[in-house]
């Protein structure tokens, strides 16, 4: 990516994740190819702007996730939704939790520590997930990756088909072809990858220890996808149905609280670049007080929900603030 210099990767998140691994420096991002020389200077490489780039989405629009929670066993009624725009391999998690918020949870204390027990096979989703996130055709355009829970199954689907000369069947026997090979490669090294080709397999057979149906894989158009179904339905209670507006005109307290909103209606955003984007040198105690409003009124949410305090943590919208963005912009419109 020669327009791009090597700032344009975001070190410290990389540093953060390889901390027990190893020190990242330029030379590293070398040898794993996310950055390469090119006329004379250090450029980053497209895999390198994928998993830790600042402005990914300027390059790869749809490189991001969207999970939606579904009331039944079609897209007819939305019950909870959101957008994840994290580093590639920070994605994961984020992914599972907004599974786990979804599922029930209980426990096993026939041991000596508590084991918490969920209505969702995590060992299964989670080898979808990082499949997904590793073989996603990137170049794509119209679609980022979309996880689907409904009330019997999970769909994790991702943009691009197999590759040429690869089967179904052949995947299921373990054969592997990797589309991107500096995210395979960085997966792997931070432990998110055991072994190429195993994934598949490992799902299956996990599936049929605990006694689910046989996942499904399906081609559709130019997507994977990948159906978990579950051992028994999980219905959603006190569904508030997504074109409700109740609630969303009352106002805000603050112009600040306003601006915010508007600010990050786009991407995510860490509290120093809100701050920014309003003209502030710093975060100012006005900033400070309008996000802990937008929080407890449920119009935005942290991007890492059980960090409120780490140094990656961004803000993003909830359902409800986007449909307070929506119900302001269509008034408007109509003005």
């Amino acid at each position: 990516m020669p327009d791009f210099g090597l700032e344009a990767i975001g070190s410290r998140a990389a540093l953060e994740l390889f901390q027990n691994q190893r020190k990242i420096t330029a030379k590293e991002l070398e040898s794993f190819h996310m950055a390469t020389r090119f006329q004379g200077k250090v450029v980053p490489t497209a895999g390198g702007l994928l998993l830790f780039g600042k402005n990914r989405e300027q390059v790869f629009p749809d490189a991001w996730v969207q999970c939606g929670r579904f009331a039944g066993k079609d897209k007819t009624h939305i019950f909870d939704h959101t957008e994840i725009h994290e580093h590639l391999p920070l994605i994961v998690e984020r992914i599972l939790d907004f599974l786990k918020k979804h599922a029930m949870r209980g426990a096993d204390l026939s041991q000596t520590r508590r084991r918490d027990l969920w209505s969702i096979p995590l060992t299964i989703l989670r080898e979808a997930v990082i499949n997904a996130v590793v073989h996603a055709d990137y170049s794509q355009k119209g679609a980022p990756i979309r996880i689907s829970f409904f009330n019997d199954r999970i769909e994790i689907e991702n943009p691009g088909i197999l590759l040429p000369g690869l089967t179904v069947d052949d995947i299921r026997q373990g054969v592997s072809k990797l589309r991107n090979r500096v995210i395979g490669r960085v997966f792997k090294e931070l432990g998110l990858i055991e072994q190429w080709g195993s994934g598949i397999c490992r799902m299956f057979a996990e599936a049929q220890s605990l006694g689910l149906p046989e996942p499904r894989i399906d081609e559709i158009g130019m997507r994977y996808r990948f159906t978990v179904f579950l051992a028994k339905a999980i219905s959603v209670e006190h569904l508030e149905p997504i074109n409700d507006k109740s609630g969303l005109e009352s106002g805000l307290e603050s112009a600040t609280s306003k601006k915010i909103l508007l600010t990050i209606s786009s991407q995510p955003l860490q509290r120093a670049e809100i701050a920014q984007s309003l003209g502030h040198e710093r975060v100012s105690g006005a900033v400070n007080r309008a996000i802990r409003e937008l929080i407890k009124k449920g119009l935005i949410e942290y991007t890492i929900p059980d960090k409120p305090n780490s140094r990656l943590q961004k803000y993003q919208l909830t359902l409800k603030g986007k449909q307070l963005i929506q119900a302001l912009s269509e008034g408007m419109n109509k003005e």
